[in-house]
Formats: C-alpha cells, structure tokens, sequence
C-alpha cells in the first residue's frame, strides 16, 4: 500500500517537474498528495480483520471512534462475551467511563418509536435487541471488573442508523439508543470521570476478559 502511495506521489513530482521545471514545487505537490491519500484511505480502512468484513453500521461507528481516539479514548472491536453468543461491537473507555456500542442499521422507510417503555420499528417490536446488549454489556461489566480486581460500570448502548429519531439519544430499558450519527456526541454525556491510569487499566483488563470475535 505505501509502495503504491509512494510511486503515485513520484511519479506525479516528476511529470509536474517536466512540464513545469519547478521541481521543488513539484516534490512539496506530490508530498501532499501522498499525506492525503494517507489520511483519505486511514479513515476507510477498518481495524477489523479484513477476512470479517464488518457491517456498514460498524464501519460508521468505526469511523467516529477513530476521532475519539485522539482524545484519549480507547477502543476494541469486535469483542467476544465469553459466556454467551453474543458479540459487543464496540468497547470503548475514555474519561467519561466504559462503553459498551452495538451498531445496527434499520430500514429508514420504518418510524422509530417508543411506546409504553418499549421500542418499535413499524409494527415490530425490538425490545429483545435491547435486551440483548444489556445482557452483553452486564456480563462485559463482570467480566472486565474481575479481571481489574474492582467494580466497573459500563454502559450499553444501541447506535442506530436509517430511521429517523425523535432524539440523539434516549434511555429505554437500561440502555442508550443512539441515533448513529450522534455517536461521539453520546460518548461526552456519561458521568463517570476517569484518569488516565484507570483508562489505561480497565483497556488492559478488557484486552484479556473480551478476547477477539475473529
């Protein structure tokens, strides 16, 4: 891949430098083009194994995540439950706490409504959905304090995109449904105020209790 970057950036040098005979404008042009295709290709590049090719929705959560990276926050992907079947998608813990992010993507043409504590897309209910990440992230919540050696919270959530909300984000049977995009947004309002040594802690402990889906 960077031996790709690389000749594309060369050769752009030296066609600009035949045609122009500025050759330091040349190089400073090709440079450019190099670090942008870099951080073009940085953003669309999962960091899920190629061989499980991760869903759109994961993708876009994904790609946010990133952002919160720079800021301190740490992520896993794609992390099993032992115990379960079920898999978090993401896990994220930054200075607002520990996260637990489902990424789903429903069909748009359905209104997303809650009724009565209980959510429907159209005619068809998705508290069994909600439930599950709950159990996931309570058991990621045992998992990851017992291998800390102390009681963590994390939070679950349900990042969806498609249909149309009413909310960014809204709090229904023990878990956070977020409107897909408000992903970044959703990760500023949790409550807990963490240092960067308990971030770095409970990254470690989550590596060893939520090994890798694939």
């Amino acid at each position: 891949r960077w031996a790709v970057r690389t000749g594309a950036a060369v050769a752009i040098t030296a066609v600009l430098g035949l045609l122009t005979s500025e050759w330091a404008v040349s190089a400073t042009l090709g440079i450019m083009v190099m670090i942008a295709w870099t951080v073009h290709s940085s953003r669309r590049e999962s960091e899920i194994p190629r061989w499980r090719k991760p869903s759109a929705a994961q993708r876009r959560t994904e790609v946010q995540l990133k952002v919160m990276k720079q800021l301190g926050y740490r992520v896993l992907h794609a992390r099993a439950v032992p115990g379960g079947n079920g898999q978090i998608d993401h896990f994220i813990v930054g200075r607002r706490g520990a996260f637990a992010i489902d990424s789903e993507a429903w069909d748009k043409r359905l209104p997303l409504r809650n009724k009565l504590e209980k959510l429907y897309h159209g005619r068809f209910s998705k508290n069994e959905r909600i439930d599950e990440a709950l159990e996931e992230a309570k058991r990621a919540e045992e998992l990851v304090s017992a291998e800390l050696g102390r009681d963590i919270k994390v939070r679950a959530s349900l990042a969806i995109y498609g249909p149309g909300m009413p909310w960014d984000s809204h709090r229904l049977r023990g878990v956070d449904i977020i409107q897909g995009t408000k992903v970044r947004k959703w990760l500023r309002t949790g409550r807990d105020r963490l240092t960067e040594t308990e971030i770095e802690e409970i990254y470690q402990a989550a590596q060893k209790a939520l090994p890798p889906r694939y």
